[in-house]
């Protein structure tokens, strides 16, 4: 209700006009914790983007485990583990959440699901030893997948890795195992 012109107004009850607020600078992440989508974040190694419903990967993985074919000296909880880990790291790049190909896609690739040559078996013993003990084995097994691999279907890998055994170590990313652990 307004104030009738002939009620006297105290001088700090007076209307003044409104505080104007600067307009106020563009976000920028500044604390630790602050998500930060750097255009080049995903191509360092170690680093990637999280995909939805990954525990998930782990029930399919469970799926495969009489599937796979492991000789010698192979662990089938290693050997999940990693092919969860570069099926989770397929699924991310897609944007979704992991299915049973992207499994198809790591077990086949390193020989589980089917004949392995001896350079298979030879690297996957490098690659997959101790991968579910061991959080930087882990990662190093995700970024060894080059991307344009990780892009095939399970079924042109299986056709590529059949008219070519010599792809493998390209398809893998195990031509130089030098940064792989052992």
């Amino acid at each position: 209700m307004t104030q009738p012109k002939f009620a006297p107004i105290l001088p700090n009850a007076e209307v003044r006009d409104l505080y104007k607020l600067p307009v106020p600078p563009p976000w920028r992440p500044h604390r630790p914790a602050d998500f930060r989508p750097a255009p080049d974040a995903t191509q360092r190694r170690g680093r990637g983007s999280a995909g939805p419903d990954q525990g998930y990967g782990l029930l399919l993985a469970e799926r495969f485990a009489e599937r796979i074919r492991t000789v010698e000296g192979e662990h089938p909880e290693d050997v999940l583990h990693g092919a969860s880990v570069i099926a989770l790291r397929r699924a991310a790049m897609f944007g979704r959440a992991p299915v049973a190909a992207d499994l198809e896609l790591a077990l086949r690739l390193f020989g589980y699901l089917g004949t392995a040559t001896e350079e298979m078996i030879e690297a996957r013993r490098a690659v997959f030893g101790g991968v579910a003990h061991d959080y930087w084995r882990e990662r190093e097994l995700a970024d060894l997948v080059p991307e344009s691999t990780l892009r095939m279907t399970p079924a042109a890998l299986a056709e590529r890795l059949e008219s070519d055994p010599d792809s493998f170590p390209e398809l893998a990313g195990t031509a130089e195992l030098e940064g792989i652990s052992t």
